[in-house]
């Protein structure tokens, strides 16, 4: 049997290892792996692709993005904004499908979030051999509980916290840190609470900046002088305007700027300078944790696992410390966000972390 693997959407770290899992169990079964280059684009005639065999894969465990490359572009993108799905043309449907027949591969495995695999429902409703590993650094496909890429955010917005700890605390200055994960604010969250932010703002909460503004103030009265906030990029204004970069065409539209918007509030509120910072693709890029590693790697062998007993249609799926699967139409479109009544929000207000609500 031959099987094939691709990449779509945002790289992540974690990524080379579910490309590890899948051709190291696929060996095992004395099959043969064809890896498509940039995303479903590898699939279209003449075929952009590669066999790869477990020597291609010696060192690329710690290699942060992909091998294969990938894309969030092109002639498959089925997300053109939240909520908003957009079909892939059946022409195009058919000239990929001509590439798989071509090279006899018997199972497609998709490794993406919530707009690849919708892609992916689409093939496997038109009989395609499709199988799904969920790759997101936002953590919020709701059928998972973990996604690789997550662990190996969080540490770099830990990192980065870390550093604005020293620099904020020597000039007393308020810092705001702008973090990804789109609608959800899991990154925030765990990042925030881990790298010791006084003031976490997420998507799913509404805040006041004089909310903050009073907390800034409460904590200069008590001889502390520095603030680190952290922001999703996803969080809404207080007006509730959502803060956009310019349209990704083809996708969905890129969120950012929220970080100076408030920053400037801020500082225009509380009297203290304040500085703003954006992380960006710097939390997608680079070496993998070994939690991501691990998790990658195990999703990748689950993958081929299902290959091999034909259960098509289905996503890897991480629950309760074990690696399963669930259909891949009860994984897309529901996002899992952090709900603000949970043990971890709760959690953070009780060490004296500010929300904002």
């Amino acid at each position: 049997m031959k099987i094939g693997i691709l990449n779509s959407g945002g790289d992540c770290p974690g990524l080379n290892a579910v490309i590890h899992g899948v051709v190291g169990a696929a060996d095992q079964l004395g099959w043969e792996v064809i890896g498509f280059r940039d995303g479903f684009e590898g699939l279209l005639p003449p075929g952009n692709f590669t066999v790869l065999r477990p020597k291609d894969t010696i060192g690329i465990l710690k290699m942060g993005g992909t091998i294969l490359g990938s894309t969030n572009k092109g002639h498959f993108a089925a997300k053109v904004g939240k909520g908003d799905i957009a079909e892939v043309p059946n022409e195009i449907v058919a000239r990929a499908k001509q590439t798989m027949d071509d090279l006899g591969v018997g199972a497609l495995v998709i490794v993406g979030g919530d707009g690849s695999l919708t892609t992916g429902l689409q093939l496997y409703r038109e009989g395609w051999p499709i199988i799904g590993v969920p790759k997101t650094i936002d953590n919020d496909l709701s059928a998972t509980a973990f996604t690789f890429g997550f662990d190996s955010a969080v540490s770099t917005v830990v990192d980065a916290l870390d550093r604005l700890h020293t620099t904020g605390e020597s000039h007393k200055r308020v810092m705001v840190l702008e973090v990804m994960g789109r609608h959800a604010g899991w990154i925030a969250l765990w990042g925030g609470i881990a790298g010791g932010a006084n003031v976490v703002l997420i998507p799913e909460m509404p805040f006041s900046l004089e909310k903050v503004r009073d907390f800034i103030n409460q904590r200069d009265a008590q001889g502390y002088h520095s603030t680190l906030v952290v922001v999703a990029e996803g969080a809404r204004m207080p007006d509730g305007d959502l803060v956009t970069l310019d349209s990704n065409e083809g996708g969905e539209f890129r969120l950012g700027g929220i970080g100076d918007r408030v920053a400037a509030k801020l500082q225009e509120l509380t009297g203290k300078e304040t500085r703003a910072c954006t992380l960006g693709h710097l939390q997608r890029g680079g070496a993998p944790t070994a939690l991501d590693r691990i998790l990658g790697m195990r999703f990748g062998v689950m993958a081929v696992k299902l290959a091999e007993a034909g259960s098509f249609g289905r996503m890897v799926s991480y629950q309760s410390y074990h690696v399963d699967s669930v259909p891949i139409e009860d994984a897309v479109n529901q996002l899992r966000l952090v709900e603000p009544q949970s043990e971890l929000v709760l959690a953070a207000k009780a060490v004296g972390i500010c929300l904002g609500d």
